[in-house]
């Protein structure tokens, strides 16, 4: 990927942090920036199809809007590529990550409520035939994941 540009970095600034709650949000960000609200949405978009951009959207507190969850695969390092492929393509699924364990794919889903998680859970073991470690969060910790670039 090539370098990211000053303007490219002011806005994704702009969109991680106090995104405006305003009937046309990407205007006020424009604005901001000197761009027009076209050119923001244009230059979003491009991101996302360049891959700079992984996700956009709100973040709420865990569990106070559905349910989510911290779950784990044990999957033979031959197969990890095609199994993330496989979690990645199931709605709710945020992200997933490779650890240096016996359960070495983990990634947070996401559901209606804890009946559908739970049925997502049990499809992806039943799909993939590893192992499923659930950790449901028992408490929470604020992490900033807001990283100024």
């Amino acid at each position: 990927m090539k370098a990211l540009s000053p303007l490219d970095c002011a806005l994704l600034n702009q969109v991680q942090k106090g995104f405006p709650l305003e009937e046309r949000p990407f205007a006020v960000i424009a604005q901001h920036l000197g761009m027009s609200e076209n050119a923001v949405l244009e230059r979003l978009q491009q991101l996302d199809a360049e891959g700079v951009i992984s996700r956009f959207g709100a973040v709420f507190e865990p569990n106070t809007v559905g349910a989510s969850t911290l779950a784990a695969l044990a999957v033979p390092p031959e197969h990890i590529r095609e199994t993330a492929e496989l979690v990645n393509a199931v709605p709710g699924v945020n992200h997933n990550y490779l650890r240096e364990h016996e359960f070495n794919l983990w990634f947070v889903i996401t559901g209606r409520n804890r009946e559908e998680l739970t049925g997502s859970l049990a499809d992806i073991e039943r799909k993939t035939g590893y192992p499923m470690l659930d950790l449901p969060m028992e408490q929470a910790y604020h992490i900033d994941l807001g990283f100024p670039l």
